[in-house]
């Protein structure tokens, strides 16, 4: 995991993500010199509730950076640069003047304000927020989170309207705390993932403020994600963050995806999928988002993505919840018992159904039982469950891109724990009739903070560079008929649609 760097310079990224808080400091080449990570505490304070300590993430984030910086003697006096990449949505409202969050973080996953989703659906205003920001109302973007807080959270809305308050994502909460308070930013991805950002003005929109009851005065200032956010007053002294970017477009960045047709696809506690669109806003007929892509400077970029809510947490609850197995990593060989799922079909529907479905009611189902069916078949249907639904999140892809006179993927990049699964992947290029391609360095999240933030401090002249940094580990090419992959998808549709009629 570690390399020694043949230059001076190293490049520090701060990975906060739903599951772990990680550091990893990368050589100017690409690899990884060191990495520390520390798990994060999950919160239900309620089905359908999801919350984090954000003090805590704030004390494991600074825990790791000081960790991975010890474990290569020298390296602080080397870097040149810190970037962010961070879980996106998840909401946190602090106060200004003590810096302390006034209630738990409201994580991505959580459901609680599907109710004030669907008064503004009812109200009429989707067509304006899916025309503005390029998304769909739903729960899982921050808006609504924030809107619930300041009605709920005892003296949050006064105290929002006095000034008194900052909310942001969790970038901008970590970026306030290494800057001890100093700044109060975020950049252009994370704010367009808030339900309350303009991605063709690429401001914060006044409209949308009103009609949720939101404060300006709470939002951060929006920059380029290549850019300089500030100093660090941590950390035995100044650094620069150079770079910010919400996960998912970081791992894009990271990946080289930086043309127009370009696809990764993350596996983590979710899949996403995000297609890099070009100067152009794309609007997809078929249940994907448009969004922005990170940006080097003020030239807007954008990605059409679609998000599984459920990837790698299936196997995370056949762990915990099914006891099925007793570490993750033994999901692979359980599966590779059987030759195939024996009819069952796992829909991993727990808190509703993303892309291309949009079915906040959807729970989730295992169809198709029989008396022969056995933990490991359920446990291959599970796998076969990550792979199903990011498929349909690039069949949709792939016929927007047609529709908009481009051309359908004809390859997917592929990073994220669970990319490390050689079965899940060649399901998924069987799946997909595709090629499947996994890269050396799959901690492409966190690479692409880095390179933003090398980018903005001169480590590198252009994305070309980083282009030829690039390298393929290993490619999956698909094995099944395009026939027999169109009868798989069918039946997994069809097992959404009794997963969704429950």
């Amino acid at each position: 995991m570690s390399a020694s760097c043949t230059s001076d310079t190293y490049l520090l990224a701060l990975d906060q993500g739903t599951s772990s808080s990680r550091a990893i400091l990368f050589c100017a080449d690409g690899r990884i010199a060191a990495m520390a990570q520390r798990e994060l505490r999950q919160i239900y304070p309620r089905p359908g509730w999801v919350e984090h300590d954000a003090a805590e993430i704030w004390r494991d984030q600074l825990a790791t950076a000081r960790e991975v910086l010890q474990q290569v003697p020298g390296s602080r006096a080397r870097v040149r640069a810190i970037g962010i990449t961070n879980q996106r949505e998840t909401t946190v409202l602090w106060s200004r003047a003590t810096g302390k969050p006034v209630c738990n973080a409201i994580v991505w996953q959580d459901r609680r304000t599907e109710p004030l989703c669907a008064a503004l659906r009812e109200q009429g205003r989707e067509p304006l927020v899916q025309q503005r920001t390029g998304l769909r109302i739903d729960a899982y973007f921050s808006a609504t989170k924030l809107q619930w807080m300041l009605d709920h959270v005892s003296g949050a809305r006064a105290a929002a309207e006095r000034g008194e308050l900052a909310f942001g994502t969790v970038d901008s909460w970590l970026l306030w705390n290494l800057t001890e308070g100093r700044v109060h930013a975020t950049d252009v991805t994370n704010a367009s993932r808030t339900m309350l950002f303009n991605i063709h003005t690429q401001q914060w929109d006044d409209e949308l403020l009103e009609h949720l009851r939101i404060p300006r005065s709470l939002l951060p200032r929006v920059q380029p994600s290549s850019s300089v956010f500030g100093q660090t007053a941590c950390l035995d002294g100044s650094l620069t963050i150079g770079g910010m970017a919400g996960d998912q477009q970081s791992a894009l960045f990271g990946q080289a995806c930086f043309k127009p047709g370009l696809a990764k696809n993350t596996y983590g506690t979710g899949c996403f999928l995000l297609m890099h669109t070009g100067r152009a806003p794309q609007a997809s007929h078929n249940g994907l988002l448009t969004t922005a892509a990170a940006q080097c400077d003020a030239t807007p970029l954008y990605a059409n993505e679609g998000s599984v809510f459920i990837g790698g947490a299936v196997v995370q609850w056949l762990r915990d919840g099914l006891r099925a197995i007793r570490a993750s990593s033994e999901v692979e060989q359980l599966a590779a018992s059987v030759p195939d799922a024996g009819g069952v079909v796992f829909v991993p529907a727990f808190t509703g159904l993303g892309a291309p479905y949009w079915n906040a009611d959807a729970r989730g189902a295992i169809v198709g039982l029989t008396r022969g069916s056995t933990v490991a078949h359920i446990a291959r249907a599970a796998l076969e469950s990550i792979a199903f639904q990011s498929a349909a999140l690039l069949q949709a892809m792939s016929k927007d891109a047609l529709a908009h006179g481009g051309k359908a993927v004809t390859e997917l990049r592929v990073d994220g724990g669970a990319c490390v699964n050689d079965l899940l992947m060649q399901i998924q290029a069987d799946l997909l009739g595709i090629p499947v391609v996994r890269p050396k360095v799959i901690e492409t999240t966190a690479l692409g903070a880095a390179y933003l933030a090398g980018l903005a401090c001169g480590v590198y002249r252009g994305v070309e560079e980083l282009q030829a940094q690039w390298q393929v580990d290993r490619r999956f090419l698909p094995t099944l008929s395009h026939d027999e992959a169109q009868a798989r998808m069918a039946r997994w549709e069809q097992a959404v649609r009794q997963a969704t009629a429950a």
